[in-house]
């Protein structure tokens, strides 16, 4: 197919065999970060036949729509109509074998990751989501006999976690680490296994091996010139849309067309935030600060749609062009919750060592957050991104934003 499409155009055999390997490396690459995008590669959406035919047929659309900007963009270059149509074929081809491959995936309903604990076997496993908890051991030598007789990997069991604060002996990590087990104490399993941290068995000194704390000036060079591109190209390419929701706004109730907040931001320094207007004017009488539920009354007909979409979070690329706000971060929260959940949720305040983000780990793992639990566990995710961030996990939540904003996930 490669060979038809570049291989009989303008170019010699070399050349066309070269255009052609390059063709296939891009319709590769841009088959995996749109598989990525819409979620193909996460866990739940390949455990349900719906929710895999939905993510496949966005990523199908999303190549096609890549395909007619490749082909409009060749237009005029030599490029003959076959070739233009075999372009075409070649990524619907692309994208039906990966959506067929996960509807594979998911009719054989793979198992969850498994783990074994050592200790109690809790009452709630939410904690443990998406892995599965098989079975719990009274203790550590309990392990032994089982790993003598091969039962932990005959079960299928991924990793053996001690939820407990006792810390675990070297001889048990030693027998799992020679039967091929991972063993974690429940912060390891926390950051490793759900890319999250325990805040509540973090020393006050973590944050001198945290990546966020020790950006150079060239990283920091650089991420200040991808937020104005990012942010640039979002206003510009959403100029449109932008116009539309403006005249949206004013047209369904009174009041201005955007909302201007303060926030906290880096180093905890307040700055005013920029959304478009989704709540009616008078939502906060008497000036206190209330959390957001869902279906909340104070949100207007065109606010609702504009939360759903999240176009209402689009004007915050103006706080990144003026340098309040990263592309990728955590959350801006208001004062008043700051100060808030600073007394109640330990290490809150260390979140205010990077910008904060349009959006970011938390926003992309957890659903939106209104009460101090849900706060807690965001934060989780906010000082996981601290400790390991860096411009990959950043394009990793760019990806992930893509499925939260095409799905609508944790709008309110």
């Amino acid at each position: 197919m490669f060979a038809l499409l570049l291989g009989a155009g303008p170019f010699g055999p070399a050349e066309g065999a070269l255009a052609a390997a390059a063709l296939a490396g891009l319709t590769a690459g841009a088959a995996l970060l749109v598989a990525g995008a819409v979620g193909l590669y996460e866990p739940a959406t390949i455990g349900g036949l719906r929710s895999t035919l939905v993510a496949g047929l966005a990523g199908t659309t999303i190549l096609l729509l890549l395909a007619v900007l490749a082909l409009q963009f060749t237009e005029g270059h030599g490029v003959s109509p076959v070739q233009r149509h075999a372009m075409i074929s070649v990524m619907l081809g692309t994208a039906a074998a990966i959506t067929l491959t996960r509807l594979g995936f998911s009719m054989l309903r793979p198992p969850l990751r498994r783990v074994a604990l050592l200790g109690e076997k809790p009452v709630s496993e939410r904690g443990f989501q998406p892995f599965e908890v098989l079975l719990s051991l009274p203790k550590a030598e309990a392990l032994l006999p089982a790993l003598q007789r091969g039962r932990l990997r005959a079960w299928r069991i991924w990793a053996v976690v001690a939820p407990g604060p006792a810390p675990i002996p070297a001889a048990t990590r030693q027998d799992c680490a020679r039967a091929g087990l991972q063993v974690f104490t429940a912060a390891e399993f926390a950051e490793h296994g759900l890319n999250r941290l325990d805040i509540e068995a973090l020393p006050q000194g973590w944050m001198a091996g945290a990546k966020a704390a020790h950006t150079g000036r060239a990283e920091a060079a650089l991420r200040r010139v991808l937020d104005i591109v990012i942010a640039g190209t979002l206003l510009l390419a959403t100029l449109p849309l932008l116009l539309l929701t403006m005249l949206a706004i004013k047209l369904d109730s009174r009041g201005p067309v955007f909302y201007r907040q303060e926030r906290v931001g880096l180093n905890n320094r307040g700055f005013m935030l920029f959304k478009f207007r989704s709540m009616v004017t008078d939502a906060e009488a008497g000036g206190v600060a209330r959390w957001a539920m869902r279906g909340d009354p104070r949100v207007t007909r065109v606010g609702r749609i504009l939360r759903l979409t999240r176009i209402d979070e689009i004007p915050q690329a103006i706080n990144v062009l003026r340098g309040d706000m990263s592309v990728v971060g955590p959350r801006p929260e208001r004062p008043t919750f700051v100060t808030q959940l600073g007394e109640i949720i330990p290490h809150y305040h260390d979140r205010a060592v990077v910008k904060p983000g349009i959006t970011g780990w938390a926003q992309v793992n957890y659903p939106y957050g209104a009460s101090v639990e849900d706060a807690r566990m965001k934060l989780a995710y906010d000082l996981y991104y601290v400790r390991h961030r860096s411009l990959l996990l950043d394009l990793l939540i760019l990806l992930g934003t893509v499925r939260v904003v095409l799905f609508q996930e944790g709008a309110r």
